[in-house]
């Protein structure tokens, strides 16, 4: 019994040390035209799943009317845009610099439409470890967040009214 756990030890060991030579040592290339690790994507995605957590059931305490979504377009072109693209702009040059790449929010794409609108929510407040995803919690009050959120989760039946002032603002 001794003997199989010490070679259990080991042996974790060892494939710990050679994860860590191979990191180390050049064998994962680190920059951003590499793409994506093995298990990577995966492994991402299921740690902001986790993180995100039971706020993706918060429901907006702010109606999704014309008036905040006017107001939602209005953040998104001043604290967005600039790295999810405007309208039929789906990315930006500073975004195809960055890994990953910030998803293309606006159409033609379908950006977080299929998002609750709490996991938004979340994501705008907190941020991404790990991206250029930044926080905007302190940057933004509640309502501004909310009010982008709600204007991310219904992109794709916006009022003629506020795709109006995107159209403005992008060209």
């Amino acid at each position: 019994m001794i003997k199989f756990l010490l070679g259990l030890v080991v042996g974790i060991g060892l494939v710990l040390l050679a994860g860590y030579l191979f990191a180390t040592r050049g064998g994962i290339f680190m920059g951003i035209n590499g793409g994506p690790l093995p298990l990577e994507q995966s492994i991402a995605e299921k740690a902001i799943s986790a993180s995100i957590g039971e706020s993706s059931h918060d429901q907006s305490p702010l109606p999704a009317d014309e008036t905040n979504l006017l107001a939602g377009a209005r953040v998104y072109q001043k604290n967005c845009a600039g790295c999810h693209g405007g309208l039929d702009q789906p990315e930006s040059a500073l975004a195809k610099r960055f890994y990953p790449h910030p998803p293309s929010l606006l159409l033609p794409g379908k950006g977080v439409t299929d998002d609750p609108v709490g996991a938004t929510h979340w994501v705008v407040k907190n941020g991404v470890r790990f991206s250029a995803m930044p926080s905007y919690e302190g940057k933004l009050n509640d309502a501004e967040i909310w009010q982008v959120s709600l204007f991310l989760h219904n992109v794709d039946k916006l009022p003629s009214s506020v795709q109006e002032v995107l159209r403005q603002r992008s060209d």
